[in-house]
């Protein structure tokens, strides 16, 4: 519970106090940006690669990519200073604030100006199946695409408002579960390789700029309720010097100069298509948080091996942090 507490407390000063952290006592000789591999190497680092270029001249130190073969690699980069800077998806962030000393600076938008994007699950074309219903009343015979274990669209949310409000445990109900990025999960139910996967609304979109005959043999079953579009994350320990630095050029970038243009098709060739990034800070991981904690209340109470006793135990344990998340999301929204 100590730990909880003071990892919300964490979230909710990074929104009060605009320096955040403890500061390095030297300046950094470059920073390097983690990816996360939403899709193949070859493809995000060709995306990022003008982004990266005119952030080494704004910065006037060296800038370099880094990708990791999951989110977890991204992380634990971060956690040992190999990378300065990361994009994540909103789970994924909640693990490097809370394990890698990150901390939420701005938030992508996407290239049509939406506030956040949505996870899908999706089937083959040709597939029988119609609805979560369907898929569910079947799942002792489908193999299922499932995302990252720390993606927000491609694992957290379907498990919260699908696998969760069913009562379903996937590895159980459904006949094989493989975990994959969404690039690839996308080409699996293309291929027929699974019968289902998730997904999300910005890599389906981009991948339907890059593989228009693939897409064609995709069917969208489902769609989430809206997700907070992805954060990136510093680590808090940067001189503040540098932080001022780093975010002015984020916030900058797309909006403002000769070459605003230019950079706005920079932007769209990034990830799924980007507008200019948004001011953020880690009040928007709090609903992740929610949710995340609501998830394991469903597993615990689906849990017949565990002592009603114990289980009573963590429940209220659960309770109390979805209560206080509650709580300081009131309190966020009092200085905003």
């Amino acid at each position: 519970m100590q730990k909880t507490r003071l990892f919300l407390i964490g979230l909710i000063a990074s929104v009060l106090l605009s320096a955040g952290g403890a500061f390095a006592e030297s300046d950094p000789d470059q920073i390097t940006i983690g990816i996360i591999p939403t899709e193949s190497s070859s493809s995000a680092m060709k995306g990022f690669e003008p982004f990266r270029k005119d952030m080494e001249k704004a910065l006037g130190i060296p800038v370099k990519l880094f990708i990791a073969p999951d989110y977890a690699g991204v992380i634990e980069a971060m956690r040992f200073n190999k990378v300065q800077i990361a994009w994540f998806g909103n789970k994924s962030a909640i693990e490097a604030v809370n394990r890698a000393g990150g901390e939420v600076f701005v938030q992508t938008v996407d290239a049509a100006g939406n506030p956040g994007y949505w996870s899908l699950v999706v089937v083959h074309k040709d597939s029988a199946y119609h609805t979560i219903d369907d898929i569910i009343r079947d799942g002792g015979k489908l193999t299922f695409g499932n995302g990252d274990p720390n993606s927000t669209s491609g694992n957290l949310i379907p498990t919260y408002y699908l696998w969760g409000q069913h009562d379903i445990d996937p590895l159980k109900h459904f006949k094989r579960v493989r975990n994959a990025n969404h690039e690839t999960n996308l080409m699996a139910v293309a291929n027929k390789q699974v019968d289902f996967a998730t997904n999300n609304t910005e890599n389906w979109n981009k991948f339907a700029q890059v593989h228009p005959d693939m897409i064609r043999n995709v069917r969208i079953v489902w769609k989430s309720p809206l997700i907070p579009s992805d954060p990136m994350v510093w680590r808090k320990d940067l001189p503040r010097e540098w932080k001022s630095k780093i975010k002015g050029f984020f916030l900058a970038y797309g909006r403002v100069g000769a070459d605003k243009e230019k950079e706005l098709a920079v932007l769209k060739g990034m990830s799924s298509g980007w507008a200019p990034f948004q001011d953020s800070s880690n009040h928007q991981l709090l609903p992740i948080m929610e949710i995340n904690y609501a998830k394991d209340k469903m597993k615990i109470q689906n849990n017949d091996r565990m002592a009603q006793t114990e289980k009573s135990q963590k429940l209220a344990e659960i309770d109390a942090k979805i209560n206080e998340i509650q709580s300081y999301g009131k309190l966020v929204q009092q200085f905003n």
